[in-house]
């Protein structure tokens, strides 16, 4: 049921991100979601969290084999969560902190957790907001399928991303321009690198 449940918000994210993708961004954001700007300034604090955060941990970024460089994946992650969040909470759906403390302790506890979600490019202070934001869709997906069947998921995903390209989210060219149509040729979420776009190590590439 779990991984289910991840494939199938992956699955939505990807979609609905890959529609969003658009003209250049505010000046001085690194990515708008909606309205609402995440500042360069943000990103550049998560990165530096981060890559600091990997390295108490004796693990680098290359290790983790991301699909883009440390900045494009924690904007990615950064810009995601904030797009799930404003589109779910504008339907109506809520998490409570108790729901996102359950979450965290079904998967071993704070310090597993936080280790689990440092290999998907979440710094430690935005894991409970990432959390929420999945169990936020994870919410709006179960509204929109009515049931648990395939035919119940399906209809859920289709919605929800209908729901998110409502929200798009604008790009800084900087950070590359978001790969449209990812492939096992083409993995990474960014079709270019961009000023901030070299894979490597934690610290690199920017």
């Amino acid at each position: 049921m779990k991984s289910t449940r991840v494939r199938v918000i992956l699955a939505v994210a990807a979609a609905g991100v890959a529609l969003t993708a658009c003209s250049s961004a505010q000046a001085g954001a690194a990515a708008v979601v909606g309205d609402a700007r995440i500042s360069s300034g943000e990103l550049d604090r998560n990165v530096r969290e981060y890559e600091s955060a990997l390295a108490k941990v004796n693990v680098s970024a290359s290790q983790l084999q991301f699909p883009g460089s440390v900045p494009q994946v924690v904007l990615f992650q950064l810009a995601s969560a904030r797009q799930y969040t404003l589109v779910a909470e504008s339907k109506g759906i809520r998490v409570t902190d108790a729901e996102i403390d359950q979450m965290i302790a079904a998967a071993g506890g704070v310090d597993r957790y936080e280790q689990q979600m440092l290999q998907q490019a979440v710094p430690p202070s935005q894991v409970r907001a990432h959390t929420k934001a999945t169990l936020l869709l994870t919410k709006l997906m179960a509204k929109y399928g009515g049931g648990t069947d395939e035919a119940a998921v399906k209809r859920g995903q289709v919605q929800a991303i209908k729901d998110l390209n409502a929200v798009p989210i604008t790009w800084n060219p900087r950070y590359g321009t978001l790969n449209t149509q990812r492939s096992e040729q083409r993995p990474g979420l960014f079709a270019d690198a961009g000023r901030f776009g070299a894979v490597s190590a934690a610290g690199e590439g920017r």
